[in-house]
């Protein structure tokens, strides 16, 4: 049985991590509002049971998520959690910001708006406006936020350029001076951390969505390449934007990759169901454990934002999952031959 107080090694660092941690972006209001008293009552049900990494980011409600995890936190001593933020936007004040609305996905009463800077004077900023926002003087882990091709099109180029020429130094600065203890990248993409790879050492890539128990490609390639590399993979998005939280039996829209599903994700979902229920295993269960069978996932870090989906988050990461359904997927040709099972599997 996986345990919540379980830890694995982040990459070569001397960080040690909780296997399950807590998304931060839902404290910066994502997609609706979350007072700040149900957020604090949310991030102190995660510290009383046992998680100890928590990630956020500027961009997270326009620095909403970053107060909110430094309130919380601070009563704290810092042996008793790792902090992971981010880097790559500078938020800057916009008096025409409309709080109200929804902006970039959070309807955030912070009146900013964040503008896209990789070069080195653009991270050592962020990192230190992030500390400020944080009110906390030690960030553990900083991670570089959505470069690539999936975030900037056209662009993707002119940003990676910018920080393949400048601001991989400044990371790697703060991590050789000890103001950081581990360098990542935060992205929805597998080809932007192969690309990166090439620049320096990273210790670790928070990867949404593209190892997950619908999706197994980077087995062949990218996990055996970040073990070689010596970074780990912290797992946001291990439902795939919904979908293998929600299942697809009811009369709500499935949502897969923030989109829509299409069909043939669909189908495939709809026969992962259709294994829980000979096995009696909770979908969204069986989705948010497969990650941690491989041993380049230190952590899945679902979204969180009540103290209710915590506990319900816990009790699907300790659900008790048979040996047999695994391998009934696999005989089924859901999940690729050659993924490794979590340590919880039980033979019935």
């Amino acid at each position: 049985m996986n345990n919540i107080c379980d830890r694995r090694q982040l990459g070569q660092t001397a960080l040690e991590v909780s296997t399950l941690g807590f998304g931060a972006a839902s404290m910066g209001n994502l997609y609706q509002a979350v007072s700040n008293t149900e957020a604090q009552a949310t991030l102190d049900k995660a510290i009383d049971l046992g998680m100890t990494l928590f990630d956020t980011s500027p961009r997270y409600g326009a620095g909403l998520s970053e107060r909110r995890i430094g309130d919380a936190l601070r009563p704290l001593s810092k042996e008793q959690y790792v902090l992971s933020t981010k880097v790559g936007r500078l938020l800057k004040p916009d008096a025409t910001a409309d709080i109200k609305q929804l902006r970039h996905g959070f309807l955030s009463p912070m009146p900013f708006d964040a503008h896209y800077d990789y070069s080195y004077s653009g991270i050592m900023r962020s990192f230190e406006d992030s500390q400020q926002r944080l009110g906390l003087a030690e960030i553990d882990i900083l991670l570089l936020h959505d470069l690539g091709a999936y975030t900037h099109g056209d662009n993707d180029k002119h940003y990676f350029k910018q920080f393949e020429t400048s601001g991989y130094k400044a990371l790697d600065e703060l991590r050789k001076h000890g103001d950081i203890k581990a360098v990542g990248l935060g992205v929805n993409e597998v080809e932007i951390c192969e690309r990166a790879m090439n620049i320096g050492q990273f210790d670790c890539f928070l990867l949404a969505g593209r190892y997950s128990l619908l999706e197994q490609t980077p087995l062949q390639q990218f996990l055996p390449t970040c073990e070689a590399h010596g970074a780990s993979i912290i797992l946001g998005g291990p439902y795939n934007s919904g979908i293998l939280a929600t299942g697809v039996k009811g009369n709500n829209i499935p949502y897969y990759d923030y989109e829509p599903a299409p069909q043939h994700i669909i189908d495939k979902v709809a026969k992962i169901e259709a294994v829980c229920s000979q096995y009696k295993v909770t979908l969204a269960a069986a989705a948010l454990q497969f990650p941690l069978g491989h041993s380049a996932v230190a952590s899945v870090i679902p979204g969180l934002g009540s103290a209710k989906r915590v506990e319900q988050t816990i009790a699907l990461f300790n659900e008790v999952i048979p040996a047999e359904f695994w391998q009934t997927l696999k005989d089924k040709n859901l999940l690729d031959k050659d993924a490794p099972l979590p340590c919880s599997a039980k033979s019935i």
